[in-house]
C-alpha cells in the first residue's frame, strides 16, 4: 500500500508529461510570408484566375465593337451563259460576266449595332466589377479569419502555460497529500481538451491560408501570415443612405439596367428593319463572237422589300419589347434582393459590435475576477481544483468568443461594402 502511495504521484506525473508537451503551438514549419490586408486584396486583383478570366472575356466583347458598324463583304461573281450544249467549250459562243457587288445598310440600322454592341461591353465591365469585388470580399474574409486565428493561436498559448502552472501546483499537492487523484484526473483531461482546441485552431489556419493563397493565384499550400489589425468603424450609415449608394453602385444593378437599355436598343433597331437595304453591283460582260459590240458593262441596283414580310419584323419587335420587361423585372427583383443583402449585413456589423463591446466590458472583466478568484482559492485550500479548470475554460471561451465578435464585426463590414457596392463613407454618430 505505501508503495503504491509512492508510485502513483510518479505514475501521474510521467502520463501528464507527454500530453502537455502537445499543447503548446507547434514548432514553426516553412518560414511564413508576412503580408498586409490590402496588399492581400491588389494581388489576387492582379492574378486570381476568374478576374483574368472576366478580363480576357471584356477584352472580346471590346473587339466585336469595332465589327459591330461594318458593311457586309463584298461579292465577286462570274457568270457564264449562253454556251451551246453541243460545244460546251466554245465561250466564244457565250456571253460571260464578271461583277462587284455590295449591300448597303441604312446608317441608323449600323449605329444602333455599334450601340448595342457598347452595351455588351458596359455589361461585361460591371460583370467584371462584380468579379473584383467578390474576389476583394473573399480576401479579406480570409485574412480576418487568419488574424482571428493568431490572435487565438497566442490566446492558445497564454491559457497553456496557466494550465501547466496549475498542473505543476496539482501535482505537487497531490504529491504532499494536500490534493486528490481526481484532481489531478482533471487537469490532464484539461490539457488533452486545450490540445484538442489546438488541433481545431491548426486546422483553421491551413484552411484561411489555402483559400486566401488560391484566391491570390498562389498554391494553396504556401505558408502566409496576414498583419495589421481590426479596423471596424464605430458607427454606420443609415439604412437609407446604404440603399441610396447601392443603387448607385452596386455593378448587378448597374449591368442590368445596361442591360435594359440594350433590348430597348434592340427593339428600335427590329423596328429599323422595316427599312430596304440596298444592294450595287457592277459588272464587265463579254458578248459572243459576231455580237456588234463584245465588251459591255452592266449596273445593277437592287433592295429588300420588308414590308412583304411584315409579320416577321413585327414578331421580332414584340419579342425585343418583352425581353425589354423581363430585363426590366429582374431589375426591380435584384435590387430587392440588394435591399435585403444591405439591411443583413447592417444588421450583422451591428450584432458583431454589440457582442464585442459586452465581451470586453462586462463578460471578460468578470472572467478575469472570476479566474484570479479561484486560483487564490484553490491556493488557500478554500475551493477544489475543478472551480480552477471551469473558471480558466470560461476565461478562455470568452476571450475566443470577443475575438470571433471583432472578426465577425469585420466581415460584416467587407460583406457590407460588397452589399453597396462602394467602400463605406466616414459618418458621424451611430445608427441604429
Amino acid at each position: 500500500m505505501r508503495l503504491s502511495c509512492v508510485l502513483a504521484p510518479a505514475m501521474l506525473a510521467l502520463s501528464l508529461a507527454c500530453p502537455a508537451q502537445t499543447v503548446g503551438s507547434p514548432a514553426s514549419g516553412p518560414a511564413t510570408v508576412p503580408i498586409h490586408v490590402d496588399e492581400a486584396v491588389a494581388l489576387a486583383l492582379q492574378a486570381n484566375p476568374e478576374i483574368r478570366a472576366a478580363v480576357r472575356r471584356l477584352s472580346l466583347v471590346q473587339m466585336k465593337t469595332s465589327t459591330a458598324r461594318s458593311l457586309d463583304d463584298p461579292m465577286f461573281m462570274a457568270r457564264d451563259w449562253g454556251t451551246p450544249l453541243r460545244k460546251p467549250w466554245d465561250l466564244n459562243q457565250a456571253q460571260m460576266m464578271f461583277s462587284l457587288q455590295q449591300t448597303f445598310v441604312d446608317r441608323q440600322k449600323r449605329a444602333l449595332r455599334g450601340k448595342v454592341a457598347g452595351d455588351d461591353v458596359e455589361v461585361a465591365a460591371n460583370e467584371l466589377e462584380t468579379m473584383r469585388q467578390e474576389v476583394s470580399v473573399e480576401v479579406r474574409k480570409a485574412c480576418i479569419d487568419l488574424m482571428r486565428n493568431a490572435e487565438e493561436m497566442k490566446l492558445h498559448d497564454r491559457q497553456a502555460a496557466l494550465l501547466k502552472e496549475a498542473l505543476n501546483a496539482a501535482l505537487a499537492e497531490y504529491t504532499s497529500g494536500k490534493a486528490s487523484q481526481a484532481d489531478v484526473l482533471r487537469a490532464q483531461m484539461a490539457m488533452t481538451r486545450l490540445t484538442e482546441h489546438l488541433v481545431e485552431l491548426e486546422q483553421e489556419r491551413d484552411d484561411a491560408r489555402a483559400r486566401l493563397n488560391v484566391l491570390m493565384g498562389r498554391s494553396p499550400d504556401e505558408a502566409v501570415e496576414v498583419t495589421g489589425a481590426y479596423a471596424s468603424p464605430e458607427s454606420l450609415p443609415s439604412i437609407e443612405e446604404l440603399e441610396r449608394m447601392a443603387i448607385e453602385h452596386r455593378p448587378e444593378l448597374s449591368a442590368l439596367r445596361k442591360q435594359v437599355a440594350k433590348s430597348r436598343d434592340e427593339g428600335q433597331l427590329a423596328r429599323l428593319a422595316m427599312k430596304p437595304d440596298f444592294t450595287a453591283a457592277l459588272g464587265y460582260m463579254v458578248m459572243p463572237a459576231g455580237s456588234a459590240a463584245r465588251n459591255a458593262y452592266m449596273a445593277e441596283v437592287t433592295m429588300n422589300l420588308p414590308w412583304w414580310n411584315r409579320a416577321r419584323h413585327d414578331g421580332e419587335a414584340k419579342q425585343a419589347d418583352a425581353a425589354t420587361d423581363v430585363a426590366q423585372a429582374e431589375l426591380e427583383a435584384r435590387a430587392s434582393g440588394v435591399f435585403l443583402e444591405v439591411r443583413q449585413a447592417q444588421i450583422e456589423v451591428h450584432a458583431a459590435q454589440r457582442r464585442a463591446r459586452l465581451y470586453r466590458d462586462t463578460l471578460l472583466p468578470q472572467a478575469e475576477a472570476a479566474f484570479k478568484s479561484s486560483t487564490a482559492a484553490y491556493s488557500n485550500n478554500r475551493a477544489g481544483f475543478l472551480n480552477l479548470i471551469d473558471s480558466q475554460n470560461l476565461l478562455l471561451d470568452i476571450e475566443t468568443a470577443e475575438y470571433k465578435a471583432l472578426a465577425a464585426t469585420d466581415t460584416g463590414i467587407a460583406q457590407l461594402e460588397r452589399a453597396i457596392g462602394a467602400p463605406l463613407p466616414a459618418t458621424e454618430g451611430t445608427s441604429k
